[in-house]
């Protein structure tokens, strides 16, 4: 049963940046949106990467970590492409589209498999920041946090980049009891993804193998 987690964050606040410190050798890249990474690097990236290619890699799990890179694009883009279909079933088709790739993740890889889904963020009407849909008629079919058990939020403050690990109440984030203990830190997945292998005794395991 592997991990997903989310990383909401607005355009520039650091979540593809995250990736700088990752091993090219133990992370598989699944770019959706196809844009070069903001900054140099070795990391392998499967560009163009649809719902398909992306549970076929995950299926295959011949890695302990993966990146999906925009995760909101594969909701964008299937909207584009159906565009001219009426009636609210395709909203049904494409929530289930994504909780299917989250179900994936659960079902379909090892219990040590994390995968982080970067994802764009909104305000809704009152302000609060939440992971960024279709609006309305795909909200009422899917609550995208609450299929997360771990919801981090990239900011960029006056340029200083870092991850929200607790909600203040006016955002969706949320993580296990006692895996962060700052509110803020910095906006570094290799880090990140230490610290979760650590809280859930991953690294142990590897040390006995």
């Amino acid at each position: 049963m592997g991990i997903p987690v989310l990383i909401i964050g607005k355009s520039g606040s650091g979540k593809s940046t995250s990736m700088r410190n990752l091993d090219p050798d133990k992370v598989g890249v699944l770019n959706v949106a196809s844009k070069p990474l903001p900054f140099r690097n070795s990391l392998k990236c499967v560009n163009h990467a649809s719902y398909k290619q992306i549970n076929q890699a995950l299926k295959a799990n011949n890695l302990k970590c993966y990146v999906l890179d925009d995760t909101q694009y594969l909701l964008t883009f299937e909207a584009f492409a159906r565009v001219s279909e009426l009636g609210y079933q395709k909203f049904t088709d494409m929530a289930v589209n994504f909780y299917n790739l989250i179900q994936t993740v659960i079902n379909n890889t090892s219990e040590d498999t994390i995968v982080y889904f970067l994802h764009h963020s909104e305000d809704d009407d009152k302000g609060n920041t939440k992971a960024k849909t279709l609006g309305k008629m795909l909200d009422n079919q899917l609550t995208l946090e609450g299929l997360f058990s771990i919801v981090l939020m990239a900011i960029n403050s006056g340029g200083e980049y870092g991850f929200i690990t607790h909600s203040d109440g006016s955002n969706t984030v949320k993580t296990p009891l006692d895996m962060f203990k700052d509110n803020i830190i910095d906006n570094d997945l290799k880090m990140v993804d230490d610290t979760i292998r650590e809280y859930y005794g991953f690294n142990k395991e590897e040390k006995k193998k």
